[in-house]
């Protein structure tokens, strides 16, 4: 297996890191920050799901970015993974969650235009027009969900005990939820560059069978993960309770609602069943979690009257998320030419 690819793909599994480090507090950070649960309990729980959800379920949307740009040498992904992990490392570093998918999307822009490889316009309206439904489904989600959790607060009889213990159960079991979802719909953002050139072969563990491509996921799934122990609990003080403060249950709500909205992207079952019967369906794409989270806490702020939400600093996140691809495709431009003048590196064909 030549050592190379593995000395090229640790800026996939430098991005991997990162996108541990930011998209572990849309996950839990509203379970941690309302102090539902310990963080290392979360971490541990989200660190598994997240690895079975990028093995299991993460093919479908990876498949999008390679139709956005089909990275074709090793260096080229090198620097595409490495533009995106520097831009969302600096964002994270600043506590702004961002967007991993963005940050890709535009190191993969950049590598086109410094390639003179054609943009799919097509796919990347399909994928830009997600940052916008992704929050807004989110919100919509979110707010259904409140109400008919309002309703059923104020007609039960529940004690507050028992209300306390579903809470915590709910959280555990929405945290895992959200984690799979993250891993299956976000591996892509990590790995995606990567698997044309992927030396892996199948392999057999007792009765399961695991492709070249799950193997790398797993690897990536295992970057993500290092990242959630590592370096999250910064930006989950901003979504724990920065953004808006949050009751045991509203936290609750908001991690159901972008769990669902990242797993309706990522679902290749739940798209093939809708369009079996002529129905429409969401594509198959990267969506952020961070847009998804914070549109369900705005969903609820807005149900609630509009009251508590801070919005200067949402203004602020909402930079992050124009920025954020900008910024990536530009050290993408910029250090391909790099590569390819200074070291001799091949990073396109």
């Amino acid at each position: 297996m030549d050592l190379s690819y593995f000395i090229f793909l640790s800026s996939g599994l430098f991005l991997g890191w990162s996108l541990g480090a930011n998209d572990a507090a849309n996950v839990f950070g509203t379970a941690v920050g309302t102090k539902m649960l310990r963080f290392k309990t979360a971490a541990t729980i989200a660190s598994i799901c997240i690895i079975l959800g990028a093995v299991f379920g993460g093919s479908g949307t990876s498949r999008t970015l390679v139709e956005l740009g089909s990275v074709n040498e090793l260096a080229g992904a090198f620097m595409v993974a490495l533009s995106a992990a520097l831009a969302v490392y600096w964002m994270v570093n600043n506590g702004t969650p961002v967007s991993t998918t963005q940050a890709i999307v535009g190191s993969i822009v950049g590598w086109n235009f410094y390639s003179n490889h054609h943009t799919d316009t097509t796919i990347l309206a399909k994928i830009v027009s997600t940052w916008i439904i992704c929050p807004v489904l989110s919100g919509i989600i979110a707010i259904c969900i409140y109400l008919i959790i309002k309703q059923y607060i104020k007609h039960s009889q529940m004690h507050i005990i028992h209300q306390d213990l579903y809470t915590r159960l709910g959280l555990i079991a929405a945290c895992a939820f959200g984690a799979y979802a993250l891993g299956a719909n976000n591996i892509a953002n990590v790995m995606g560059v990567f698997v044309d050139a992927a030396p892996f072969h199948e392999v057999t563990i007792g009765y399961m069978k695991l492709s070249g491509t799950q193997i790398l996921f797993f690897i990536g799934g295992l970057a993500i993960s290092s990242g959630v122990f590592t370096y999250s609990q910064k930006i989950i003080k901003t979504i724990g309770n920065d953004v808006m403060s949050m009751s045991p249950i509203i936290a609750w709500i908001v991690v159901v609602a972008q769990s669902l909205v990242l797993f309706l992207f990522a679902s290749e079952s739940i798209k093939n069943f809708l369009e079996g019967y002529n129905i429409p369906s969401l594509p198959l794409v990267p969506v952020s979690s961070s847009q998804a989270v914070i549109g369900a806490v705005i969903g609820i702020g807005i149900a609630k009257g509009g009251r508590g939400i801070r919005w200067s600093l949402l203004s602020k996140v909402s930079l992050g998320w124009i920025t954020t691809p900008i910024v990536s495709a530009l050290i993408c431009f910029i250090f391909l030419f790099v590569l390819e003048n200074v070291f001799n590196l091949i990073v396109y064909h």
